[in-house]
């Protein structure tokens, strides 16, 4: 949320307060390379505050919002540093969502500016929302723009660069829309702050010091994993590698890999998977020094799997959530195969606590919620003064997850609190259950939820896609989690799928799953 009046000791701690040194220091560097094209430091400061000083010419000012449904290209980061230049918050919005989806989103925040792929714009046509937008800027579609909608690089070109004016580092820079698997999405307001101390959190995770990294990204922008993966890189100057979306290519992948001679990758356990597998890796030219992982478990053999492809590399598997910017918790290689399951120690950036419904500590090992707070903690949630009270409960962010420490305190997740099972007054956390069962041989997905029972009050229900041509009942699933599992957790139903239902985000809708005869 912009304050009304900046503090006396507030700086001008933003990402393009970084472009512009970097631009001074190091102008002809790459800052970003997205299909074989670069943008230097410099272009990225210049083209950043042109498209700043145009938006502002169309009356964007402080504490308006500046929506952007585009793909991942250098355009987004001038669009999002554009309108932080004037202390605007930039909207990301997944474009994956339905129309009805992103309706509800534009209506919420109602943005004075959207950035807009020329392939994208039709959507906008089943968004009622979006026509009352005033200023529509659209990338690559010079033909397409005309009446209200811009294009992007006439824009550019008709604004000279403004000078950057002092911005708080507690204004907010982003509203990233959580993806909602329980209800409709709220927009999480980060400020610059929180993402100038997530850069600090990359840098002290990942050892990177100096402008000489190159990081690839392939998560989308949209999410909070995009831009919480690069904000390190635009600290220290180094050069970011913007990979094209669309189905995951690993061959390609590691192709970009070679060219561009990335240091510093992030992928989920599943894209490592598809790496670790490609034929000829080992006779590879490759850099890569950090690999990275996180968004769900990775299995003992995915682990080694990396260790074997990429055997100097570290191995830092990241934790966290949208609200906290987004890491919370880092488990470095050496702990990765010893510490299996865990999700790493939290971050010395964060204070945490382990706590019951009472808020007080619970002892090491037992169950409860962790809660946060601290320079990455969320200021809120937009326009929901309600939900942000009810997160905050207590003074501390209360994350959601339910969690259990051990005596080095590594944390392990046992389920999302909203997910947790009660079953004959026993507690039964479903992403236990779905940490076991993955490990089967033919499971590909699995989410487990609960279903009522009159005896038991409510049951566990796995929900599994299987590998092609397996098959597997329920009393073979049952005897695979014999020993695994204590006896009042299993499964007592199973069903089938050829695959689970998504969101827009990636998330599985287990609501839809509970409707589906669970």
């Amino acid at each position: 949320m912009v304050t009304d009046t900046a503090p006396a000791w507030s700086f001008r701690h933003h990402w393009m307060a970084h472009a512009a040194t970097h631009a001074r220091m190091r102008p002809d560097k790459p800052a970003l390379r997205h299909l074989g094209t670069t943008t230097t430091w410099a272009q990225l400061s210049r083209r950043s505050l042109q498209l700043a000083a145009a938006l502002a010419g169309r009356g964007v000012r402080e504490g308006d919002r500046v929506a952007l449904l585009t793909l991942n290209h250098p355009w987004f980061v001038e669009s999002v540093f554009a309108a932080n230049s004037l202390g605007a918050m930039a909207v990301p919005l997944n474009f994956r969502l339905a129309p009805p989806e992103l309706e509800h989103i534009l209506s919420d925040c109602t943005p004075s500016a959207l950035v807009v792929d020329a392939q994208l714009l039709p959507r906008l046509a089943e968004v009622p929302a979006a026509g009352s937008i005033g200023t529509v800027i659209v990338i690559g579609g010079e033909a397409q723009a005309r009446g209200r909608h811009l294009a992007y690089e006439d824009l550019l070109a008709s604004a000279p660069p403004m000078e950057l004016p002092d911005i708080s580092e507690e204004s907010t820079a982003l509203i990233m829309y959580t993806s909602g698997t329980t209800g409709r999405p709220k927009g999480v307001m980060l400020s610059h702050r929180n993402m100038q101390v997530q850069a600090i959190t990359c840098i002290q995770a990942m050892d990177i010091f100096d402008d000489s990294d190159v990081g690839y990204l392939t998560a989308p922008f949209f999410h909070i994993a995009g831009l919480g993966s690069v904000v390190a890189n635009f600290l220290v100057g180094g050069t970011v590698v913007i990979h094209p979306l669309g189905a995951f290519d690993p061959r390609a992948v590691l192709d970009a890999y070679e060219r561009e001679g990335a240091t510093v990758a992030f992928n989920v356990p599943q894209q490592w998977d598809l790496i670790c597998a490609e034929p000829g890796i080992d006779q590879r030219d490759l850099r890569l020094r950090v690999i990275s992982w996180g968004a769900a478990p990775a299995s003992d053999a995915t682990l080694r799997a990396m260790g074997r492809c990429f055997p100097g590399a570290l191995n830092v598997a990241v934790f966290g959530q949208t609200e906290t910017s987004p890491i919370t918790c880092v488990l470095r290689g050496e702990d990765s195969l010893r510490k299996l399951g865990s999700v790493g120690r939290p971050i010395p950036t964060l204070q945490y606590r382990v706590v019951g419904p009472d808020m007080n500590d619970v002892p090491v090992g037992e169950v409860g919620e962790i809660v946060y707070r601290g320079p990455t903690v969320t200021q809120g949630y937009w326009n929901k003064p309600r939900e942000t009270a009810e997160a905050f409960h207590g003074g501390w962010f209360h994350s959601g997850d339910l969690v259990k420490q051990d005596d080095e305190g590594f944390v392990w997740v046992v389920d999302r609190k909203k997910d947790m099972i009660i079953s004959g007054g026993e507690n039964i956390y479903c992403a236990e259950l779905e940490n076991t069962i993955a490990a089967h041989p033919s499971v590909v997905e699995v989410a487990v939820v609960g279903r009522p029972d009159e005896r038991w009050g409510q049951v566990p229900v796995a929900h599994l896609a299987l590998a092609p041509g397996a098959a597997l009942s329920l009393a073979q699933l049952t005897e695979f989690l014999d020993g695994r599992l204590a006896s009042y957790k299993m499964p007592k139903d199973l069903v089938v799928a050829g695959a689970l239902p998504r969101n827009a985000g990636g998330k599985v809708v287990k609501g839809e799953l509970r409707q589906r005869g669970s």
